[in-house]
């Protein structure tokens, strides 16, 4: 099962709309695999966002 990286919701339920139009802006804060809450970093040059179980994505 997928998990939405904005609200940490199933991505098959729908009212993700909202979610897409963030996630053009912001760094995912849940992981899309296990939908544990990440450790993200901003800096000027881009994101990055680590979770505990399947490691780190970058922008």
């Amino acid at each position: 099962m997928d998990f939405c990286g904005q609200c940490g919701e199933p991505t098959a339920a729908t009212g993700h709309e909202r979610c897409a139009a963030r996630a053009e802006l912001e760094p995912p804060r849940y992981c899309g695999r296990c939908r544990r809450r990440m450790v993200v970093q901003v800096v000027p040059t881009g994101w990055s966002a680590r979770c505990v179980e399947h490691g780190t994505v970058t922008s």
